[in-house]
């Protein structure tokens, strides 16, 4: 499964180091992989993909204390909106 999390950042740049530094507050929840997209317009807003094999982890994480944290020392300018969801098809072209 995957949360899909989407905010602005005030500084790409600045954010990335912090969300590189969280990594281990996410495996220790049992993430096992993310994806990282930045808007074409707006490079600042940003989406990751958090893989989880469940639910129940990634809620834990998005509850964990230290995310709140490292959000506002990342410079997260909105709040972010998060979508819970499941692979239903993966395609190649």
């Amino acid at each position: 499964m995957v949360v899909i999390v989407q905010h602005s950042v005030r500084d790409f740049d600045a954010w990335k180091p912090l969300f590189d530094e969280h990594g281990d507050v996410r495996r220790r929840h049992g993430a096992t992989g993310h994806e990282i997209y930045r808007g074409i317009d707006d490079p600042n807003d940003i989406t990751i993909v958090n893989h989880f094999p469940s639910k129940e982890q990634a809620e834990a994480f998005a509850a964990d204390p230290s995310l709140k944290e490292a959000m506002a020392r990342g410079g997260v300018m909105s709040e972010p909106h998060l979508t819970w969801a499941e692979e239903t098809e993966t395609a190649e072209y």
